[in-house]
């Protein structure tokens, strides 16, 4: 099952930072058809595809009011007030994240300054494969109102009977959104990007999903679709030394390895015995795990690695750059200052990384596969737009403009030295 690694040479840690292979070329080449497909057809293609990858046909792709409506009242009361207290707190973090635009005088007469304005239309892709995510509603939808979007359109893929998890309405319901299509995979992409008779063209998409659904957002982005990461398979990255709880660390692992036979889990340690006994601990767990049989897949693909001390997982891990990055050890909040690359840090042994993905406040949709060395999970600036403005006076052009000029000569610009020039000649009268 999981591979253990002692003390691996430091020039091959590299090679175990990479991800499971996927067969990029094949899966860009179904999604190409697709994506075509939907773009020259429009609804009828969805809906076909529908009847292939879903098994459902004859649906609206439209969710009705009184669908959503009788959703709400299917959804048990106790599961309602956990819906609702995990809103509470992701609202309260992530309206923490609103700030005020600031007015800058960069020299007496020049004034600059950044305006947020929201994304227009905002897609929202809910996964719906393995499980109904109703909780990612939630992380996608709430900084998307805060950021006040004027619009916000939602796919997710049907269950079996044509059904749309009544949760995961009742979630979009919380929030006020209504615009809801069921519809998923790389087809859901299309719709949002391309827009169709009943879907509308999204101005920037947002949400994680399969290998497909991340080959359609990046395809998409690279013909002028923005989209808000890649965010693929779903690992978790655990660090722990001889104070951890064993039993806790094989929870976490086993969780993430349950997403998908293409997660990947990991465990890094200064010390044999906490790896012995996590590995026994995930043999004992594993039997009770539903899905235990796509966490075997996972777990084939992950390595529980013995590493020198605590600095060489740091370093390890940087390099790995996890989605999801546990620090299980006595010093977990003076070692986190040396995290470079993560997308979300969970410090200590409470700090369970289900407590991200539903409820703790912090957001859940995260970059995957290394690409959290060079982004941020999602927030409420994810949907906002930063303008700058200027507004330069008379005095103020007075002051810059001569630097202007002579830059603008230097670069052979003569053209914007003008434009320099004509103003300064009209304000000194010349």
């Amino acid at each position: 099952m999981i591979n253990t690694l002692i003390l691996p040479e430091r020039q091959n840690w590299e090679s175990l930072c990479a991800r499971p292979l996927l067969k990029r070329k094949e899966i860009e080449k179904s999604v190409r058809a697709i994506l075509d497909d939907v773009k020259a057809n429009g609804d009828p293609a969805i809906e076909r595809y529908s009847t292939l990858f879903d098994g459902v046909h004859n649906l609206s792709l439209a969710i009705s009011a009184e669908e959503i409506s009788d959703a709400v009242n299917e959804v048990p009361e106790e599961l309602k007030k956990a819906i609702d207290l995990a809103k509470n707190n992701i609202e309260l973090f992530h309206r923490a994240q609103i700030k005020e635009d600031e007015i800058v005088e960069t020299t007496k007469g020049v004034l600059c300054w950044r305006k947020s304005i929201p994304i227009e239309r905002a897609g929202l892709y809910i996964p719906g494969g393995n499980a109904p995510l109703f909780s990612t509603v939630l992380m996608l939808g709430i900084p998307a109102v805060i950021a006040g979007c004027d619009e916000i359109i939602l796919c997710t893929p049907p269950g079996k009977e044509g059904n749309v998890n009544s949760a995961t309405l009742y979630a979009a319901s919380l929030l006020g959104i209504n615009k809801i299509y069921r519809v998923g995979g790389a087809q859901a992409i299309a719709a949002m990007a391309y827009g169709t008779a009943t879907i509308p063209k999204a101005n920037k998409i947002f949400g994680p999903g399969n290998q497909y659904v991340t080959m359609a957002k990046e395809v998409v982005q690279s013909e002028g679709t923005a989209i808000d990461m890649p965010a693929g398979p779903s690992e978790v990255m655990v660090i722990a030394d001889n104070s951890a709880y064993p039993e806790f660390i094989a929870a976490d692992l086993l969780s993430q390895a349950e997403h998908g036979p293409d997660s990947q889990v990991m465990l890094l340690s200064d010390d044999i015995g906490i790896i012995r006994d996590v590995k026994q601990c995930l043999y004992q767990q594993l039997p009770d795990l539903p899905g235990k049989d796509i966490a075997i897949r996972s777990l084939n693909k992950s390595n529980l690695i013995l590493l020198p001390d605590l600095d060489a997982c740091v370093t390890f891990s940087n390099i790995y750059a996890p989605e999801h990055l546990i620090i299980a050890t006595g010093n977990a909040l003076k070692l986190s200052e040396k995290v470079k690359n993560a997308g979300s840090v969970f410090l200590g042994n409470y700090s369970c990384e289900s407590a991200g993905d539903y409820a703790s406040g912090t957001n859940h949709t995260l970059p995957t596969n290394g690409y959290a060395a060079g982004y941020s999970g999602l927030s409420v600036d994810s949907y906002l737009k930063k303008i700058t403005f200027q507004m330069i006076s008379e005095e103020g052009l007075n002051k810059i403009g001569p630097a202007i000029e002579t830059m603008a000569e230097a670069e052979t610009l003569y053209g914007h030295r003008n434009a320099v020039t004509i103003r300064l000649k009209k304000i000194n009268h010349e």
